[in-house]
């Protein structure tokens, strides 16, 4: 049976993304833990991150037809991810309904098992209130990113989930230096490790060694635990410099889906790219974690064709298509039989 993703283009980014829930209802489970991940990677740059009307509609939408509790949970890439509630408006939006707010960072965590850009393993931080709800709900803008070239609801919740203690100008400190001193195929040079570990104690930075490491660690973390739901929301989105200097796009849409590989695969084809480019979505689909393929995706709303609108990718996108490395397609491989 196909995957189905729905699509819904209007004037009002609340009710597209209300009506992309309705149209998949039937298939939504919403279990006994409930967690709604935003995207809030800046806590200054509007355009990159979830906008309130987005999480009053999924909330409103949950609210009525459950009496579980519901938790929003962010852990900020470089801010606090409390000051971006309030900033955003989000705060003010779940407490209309009710629902927990939690800082990821802050969190009690769980290990995740990774490889580092040598194929070793390496063991990370990941959020326990993620990891132990059984309703994981992506909500993110659909944009352009500087390391895995696109944002979609895979990268959301993986990236978000991963914990950051260390503080925050040193975490900006380190990205500018990154992008100083940025090898080739990397994203930070080697010798920078032990101070991403110990000094800024990021798992989120520690994730950004290489380009085909990060994309196949999301994979991995993805595998784990995956996207219960994914709500792209493409009613203002970004091109160009994301996830947080890019340039506005008028899409005027929304996309869901159960399936969120096939709601990423989607929202990449909107975007302008295809999904085997992308290196995460290229491994999740390989191993089976949900549906790429057009002809085995049921697109229910838009027709898919009237809503692709090419974006401009990031600068160093030619870069980012390095990801691929034959040794990463090996260890695949092998995972898959364990």
């Amino acid at each position: 049976m196909p995957s189905e993703v729905s699509i819904v283009r209007g004037d009002d980014r609340r009710e597209n993304i209300r009506r992309s829930l309705e149209l998949i209802e039937d298939q939504i489970r919403f279990g006994h833990r409930i967690v709604v991940k935003p995207n809030m990677v800046s806590v200054t740059k509007p355009l990159s991150a979830t906008h309130a009307e987005a999480l009053d509609a999924v909330l409103e939408f949950i609210y009525e037809r459950t009496d579980r509790e519901i938790t929003v949970a962010e852990g900020c890439a470089a801010a606090d991810s409390m000051k971006g509630f309030e900033t955003y408006g989000l705060a003010e939006v779940a407490k209309r309904y009710g629902a927990r707010l939690v800082d990821l960072n802050r969190d009690q965590r769980v290990e995740v098992e990774v490889i580092d850009r040598d194929l070793r393993p390496m063991t990370l931080r990941f959020a326990r209130t993620v990891a132990e709800s059984d309703c994981r709900i992506s909500l993110t803008p659909m944009k352009t990113h500087d390391a895995v070239i696109i944002t979609l609801s895979l990268k959301n919740m993986v990236m978000g989930s991963l914990i950051r203690e260390g503080r925050y100008n040193l975490d900006r400190l380190m990205h500018c230096l990154s992008h100083w001193v940025r090898p080739r195929d990397a994203l930070y040079p080697r010798g920078l490790g032990w101070v991403v570990r110990h000094i800024l104690r990021s798992d989120k930075v520690a994730m950004h060694q290489t380009y085909a490491t990060i994309n196949y660690n999301l994979f991995l973390i993805a595998k784990r635990y995956p996207v219960h739901l994914a709500i792209l929301d493409g009613y203002t989105a970004m091109e160009g410099c994301g996830p947080t200097q890019g340039t506005p796009v008028n899409l005027r849409l929304a996309v869901a889906s159960t399936d969120y590989i096939a709601a990423d695969s989607v929202g990449a084809r909107i975007m302008g790219f295809e999904p085997a480019e992308i290196g995460y979505l290229h491994h999740a689909i390989a191993d089976g974690l949900g549906e790429g393929a057009l002809d085995r995706i049921r697109i229910i709303g838009e027709r898919l064709e009237d809503c692709i609108r090419p974006f401009e990718p990031h600068p160093n996108h030619t870069r980012q298509r390095e990801w691929k490395r034959a040794e990463l397609e090996d260890l695949r491989t092998s995972l898959a039989r364990v």
